[in-house]
């Protein structure tokens, strides 16, 4: 319940129904002759006492996790699921292909696919492999810095038709990214070389600015294996490639590098987008 702030969340985390987790946290609450949550018409907030229990049973909840782990770290067949986290970005271009070599070399192995734009906890299985481009991978896992994510800006020819030549940044039409993203390499470009222009549309994905674009919004500023991927887009001319610090990172618990089918499908991500970037020249390695 404190981690997923609702009934219906915690139900669908749980695989049971809403009511039969109200009816648990309403009993252990008697039992315990306190309240642990606080029900607001936002959802379930922890009060002190719940908070300082989830505080000291996360300790237990880890060693539990941390068990799975080592227990399933012994698994050598090339059969079974693995769970993959990637943002829509990927999915949008370069993705799609290696999943599809994965699946030709390993056909025993299922793949499922998440593209929620943050990464997994993969200490608590929520995936088991995080590819992601960042600039700071999170500490306590392990993996592989593929390519640098090269940048670029981007606009439709028909807006770039209607533009005088040579026009500069600052006075082109400019697309940008919302709060969620504001912390990414292209976001802190923004607002370091272009302090002063308003976004005349904003996006909380870079496929939705690259569909913005594509309609001739105005500029954005895209990955260029998302960007040099769209037929309806052309690089804005006179700018240049952007190297913003970040790396496309395939990453991993320690514990789970040693199942083998986990191992089969980082060796074949890794073999499959390096040789992508390498002959497409879409991003540095």
């Amino acid at each position: 319940m404190a981690r997923a702030g609702s009934l219906a969340a915690a139900a669908r985390s749980l695989g049971v129904n809403h009511t039969t987790v109200l009816r648990r946290l309403s009993a252990y609450e008697n039992r315990l002759g306190v309240r642990l949550f606080d029900r607001l018409p936002s959802g379930y907030v922890p009060t002190a006492i719940g908070d300082a229990m989830v505080s000291d049973l996360a300790v237990i909840d880890g060693a539990i996790h941390d068990v799975v782990r080592r227990a399933a770290g012994q698994d050598r067949q090339l059969t079974g699921l693995v769970r993959l986290s990637t943002t829509d970005t990927l999915m949008a271009s370069i993705l799609p292909s290696a999943l599809a070599a994965v699946r030709a070399a390993h056909p025993g192995i299922r793949l499922e696919v998440s593209t929620a734009n943050a990464f997994a906890i993969l200490t608590r299985r929520e995936a088991d492999i995080a590819l992601r481009p960042t600039s700071s991978p999170p500490e306590g896992l392990i993996g592989r810095r593929l390519i640098s994510a090269i940048y670029a800006a981007y606009a439709a020819p028909a807006y770039l038709a209607d533009q005088p030549a040579n026009t500069p940044l600052h006075l082109h039409r400019w697309l940008g990214l919302d709060v969620s993203l504001r912390e990414t390499s292209a976001a802190r470009w923004l607002r370091e070389h272009l302090p002063n222009v308003e976004p005349v549309a904003q996006a909380d994905s870079f496929v939705t600015l690259r569909e913005l674009a594509s309609a001739g919004l105005g500029v954005a500023i895209l990955p260029t294996y998302l960007g040099d991927a769209s037929v309806a887009l052309v690089r804005v001319p006179g700018t240049a490639d952007l190297d913003l610090g970040a790396a496309l990172w395939l990453l991993t618990h320690e514990d789970l590098r040693r199942v083998a089918r986990i191992d089969a499908v980082v060796t074949v991500l890794v073999a499959a987008l390096t040789h992508r970037a390498t002959s497409r020249g879409t991003a540095k390695t």
